[in-house]
C-alpha cells in the first residue's frame, strides 16, 4: 500500500464529517477535518466541478474567489487542451495555482451541468477516483510534487448525494488509490468496473447510473445504493453498512 501521499478529508458539514469518521474508522492514516478546505496546508486541493469548469457556486465558487478569476481560465485551458473543452465524469485535471499552498488544484467533475441531481449515479466514486489518480499521474510526471491532498465532500450539495453514500463511494476510491496507480483514466474505470462487479456495468461515460446487479454481489462496499446488496471486500476492510435511502435525513 502506497502511503507516501497523505489524504485530508475536509468539509464544513457535520453530517459529512460523521459519515467519514464512521466509514474511515479503519484508516487512521486519513485525516478528517471539520472546517474549510481553504485552511488546509496541503500541496493540492481537490475541486469538485462541472464538465466545463464554470466556477459559479459551491466549492467551485469558493476556489474562484480565493484564487481569483485566473484559476478558472487555467482549468478551462487545461480542459480544452486535454479534452476538447468538456471534462468527462471520471477524469480530472491538475493545474498550478501560482501560490505556494496549495501548489496544485485538481479539478474533477461530479456532474456535467452546473447543477444536477446525481444521487442515483456512481459519479462520486468516479470523481473521487479520478482526482486521486491524478495525484499519482502528477507524481509520476514530477516525482514528489504532491505530498498531501485535501478533498471536500463530493456530490453532497447540488448533487444531492446523501452523505452516507458519498462517504462509502469515496472510501472505495481511496482504497483503489492506495492499491494501484494508473497511467490513464480508461484503465482506472476498468479497475472500478471489476471491483464493483455487476454494478460496474453501469459506469457509462458522461454519467454513471446505479443499476440492480444481475450477477455476483459487489466486491467492495457501496451500501445504501438503491437495489444494491453489499458484500464484504476481498482485500480491504468493509466500511460500516449505510442506511437505506428511506432513513436519510439529508437536506444539503
Amino acid at each position: 500500500m502506497d502511503t507516501s501521499v497523505s489524504v485530508v478529508l475536509v468539509d464544513v458539514s457535520p453530517k459529512m464529517i460523521k459519515a467519514w469518521r464512521e466509514v474511515f474508522e479503519d484508516n487512521p492514516e486519513v485525516t478528517v477535518v471539520h472546517g474549510s478546505i481553504l485552511d488546509q496546508k496541503t500541496t493540492a486541493w481537490v475541486n469538485p466541478t462541472n464538465a466545463r469548469a464554470i466556477m459559479e457556486g459551491g466549492v467551485d465558487g469558493v476556489m474562484k474567489k480565493h484564487f481569483g478569476p485566473k484559476i478558472q481560465t487555467r482549468v478551462q485551458s487545461e480542459i480544452a487542451r486535454l479534452f476538447g473543452g468538456a471534462l468527462p465524469v471520471g477524469h480530472a485535471t491538475c493545474v498550478e495555482t501560482g501560490v505556494a499552498i496549495p501548489r496544485f488544484l485538481i479539478s474533477t467533475p461530479t456532474m456535467h451541468a452546473t447543477s444536477e441531481d446525481v444521487s442515483d449515479t456512481l459519479n462520486v466514486v468516479l470523481a473521487a477516483s479520478a482526482a486521486l489518480q491524478r495525484v499519482h499521474m502528477q507524481n509520476k510526471k514530477v516525482p514528489g510534487s504532491i505530498t498531501s491532498v485535501a478533498i471536500p465532500g463530493l456530490g453532497t450539495n447540488t448533487g444531492k448525494v446523501p452523505v452516507e453514500i458519498a462517504a462509502d463511494l469515496m472510501w472505495t476510491a481511496y482504497a483503489l488509490f492506495r492499491e494501484k496507480a494508473f497511467d490513464d483514466f480508461k484503465s482506472m474505470r476498468e479497475a472500478l468496473e471489476e471491483s464493483l462487479g455487476s454494478l460496474g456495468n453501469s459506469l457509462a461515460p458522461g454519467g454513471a447510473h446505479a443499476a440492480k446487479p444481475s450477477g455476483p454481489k459487489l466486491a467492495v462496499a457501496t451500501p445504501g445504493l438503491p437495489g444494491i446488496a453489499a458484500a464484504p471486500p476481498t482485500t480491504a476492510p468493509t466500511p460500516p453498512a449505510g442506511k437505506p435511502l428511506t432513513d436519510f435525513d439529508d437536506h444539503e
